[in-house]
């Protein structure tokens, strides 16, 4: 099995085999809280626009979105695990669209298969990996806005490797590793009211969900990630 490593949206132009696009604070891991809060569809956009006729198109959708890691004016949620919990999800759609996870999504066109990338199901990602065998995984590190690289998803990146490789990953040493990445600092800034101190917590909750998060691409239909169960 070979393994890239790519960054920001150049790099999921080019990931190819089984990408993992990967955005730990906060995307993928909303993606993943809102399944298990009862999504009936999580819907991935790029664009702000798109986002809005999506929210027209489904009715009782809920619209989740941020830029510059902010709720988006008009959006009912931002991009938040917290707020994923507090809102009321079940039977519902979500559309989401952010900075930098969900560009990546929308931009691995060159993929075979192409999954999220969050601590809250990592070990379920390199089952589901493992048990497809193969040739080539590309991992593709969205970034702080996905223009610069970021600690936790260098660190997700390192330690789903390793578990591809069968050698030992420091799961166990997220949460502290985290707590002082700069892209932290938010969720411990009272002024920070857009980034709840929970979500930290929530985002750095590993192995919490046993469930991958796999993008299915239709035909003149939007962008959808499904749930599918560990390997």
């Amino acid at each position: 099995m070979q393994i890239d490593v790519f960054d920001h949206v150049a790099g999921a132009r080019e990931a190819s085999g089984i990408a993992v696009v990967i955005d730990v604070f906060r995307a993928f891991s909303v993606a993943a809280y809102a399944f298990d809060a009862g999504a009936t569809r999580v819907l991935p956009v790029a664009e702000i626009e798109d986002a809005k006729a999506l929210g027209r198109r489904f009715p009782g959708a809920v619209l989740a979105g941020e830029r510059h890691a902010r709720r988006l004016p008009g959006f009912d949620i931002g991009n938040s695990p917290t707020e994923i919990r507090a809102i009321g999800l079940q039977g519902r759609v979500l559309v989401h669209t952010t900075h930098a996870g969900t560009q990546g999504l929308v931009n691995a066109t060159g993929a075979d298969e192409v999954l999220t990338g969050a601590f809250v199901n990592i070990s379920a990602v390199c089952r589901h990996i493992l048990a497809r065998a193969p040739q080539r995984v590309s991992l593709v590190r969205m970034g702080h806005e996905a223009r610069e690289r970021c600690a936790e998803d260098d660190l997700y990146a390192e330690c789903l490797r390793l578990l591809l490789l069968g050698e030992p990953a420091p799961l166990g040493e997220v949460r502290e590793r985290l707590r002082t990445a700069p892209a932290a600092a938010k969720f411990f800034d009272p002024a920070c009211d857009w980034a709840p101190r929970d979500d930290f917590e929530y985002c750095t909750d590993v192995d919490r969900f046993d469930f991958v998060l796999r993008l299915k691409r239709v035909s003149g239909e939007p962008l959808e990630l499904q749930r599918v169960p560990s390997s």
